[in-house]
């Protein structure tokens, strides 16, 4: 039988991913096809997959902007602050920077599942920068100076800041490790969350407490 669609003939090329993503097939497609003379009366266009694919990637965008406005309304109401949810949100944009590296070192493309991990993160590393944030405004509204706070904040909820990252981290290092049948398209999550983590973390206990005496010396007396 003829396939049609909008009245052209179509002739459908169809194959199964196996343990490559489908990013990385979508780049060989197209250097063939670009190095391909292709007669004028023919046109080719990328399957039904990555277009799905493409639309993933538009609503994930329109997720991550809902998830990083609920993730600040929810700080904003539990700090009684406006200010101090951006110093925990401080925190989010290097789990990015995080992610860009560990996938450019595993060689890994950034997909739907990638995308995924980045939304899962912006409310996953605030966490940490939220546990020491709300101690060290309780440790000022007990009296302590600015600074007192924020060292003392430091030191005592360092040990949990790092238990709590490292717990996830091996909780994820089964996805980011998989070798079998099915682990291009778990992989790149394990692998977006452990580096974006583990980046969130180190900016958290360094500069989450610059940003917040930089933030409260501005505040008016």
């Amino acid at each position: 039988a003829i396939e049609r669609q909008n009245q052209e003939r179509i002739i459908k090329v169809e194959a199964n991913v196996f343990r490559r993503s489908l990013g990385d097939i979508t780049k060989d497609i197209k250097a063939v096809i670009g190095q391909t003379q292709i007669p004028a009366d023919l046109t080719v266009n990328l399957g039904s997959d990555i277009e799905e694919q493409a639309k993933a990637f538009r609503e994930m965008l329109v997720l991550f902007a809902l998830a990083g406005l609920l993730v600040y309304m929810v700080m904003a109401g539990q700090f009684e602050s406006f200010v101090d949810p951006f110093i925990v949100i401080f925190s989010v944009p290097f789990a990015f920077t995080g992610v860009s590296f560990g996938l450019l070192i595993s060689g890994v493309n950034l997909s739907v599942l990638a995308f995924l991990g980045l939304v899962m993160l912006s409310g996953i590393v605030v966490n940490n920068a939220i546990v020491l944030v709300d101690y060290i405004n309780l440790l000022r509204a007990r009296g302590l100076s600015l600074k007192e706070a924020i060292v003392s904040g430091g030191k005592n909820r360092l040990r949990p800041v790092l238990m709590t990252t490292i717990t996830t981290l091996f909780g994820m290092l089964p996805l980011a490790l998989s070798q079998g049948e099915g682990s291009e398209l778990w992989k790149p999550l394990g692998v977006s969350i452990i580096s974006g983590l583990s980046a969130s973390t180190l900016i958290t206990l360094i500069l989450v407490p610059v940003m917040y005496m930089l933030f409260e010396k501005r505040k008016p007396a």
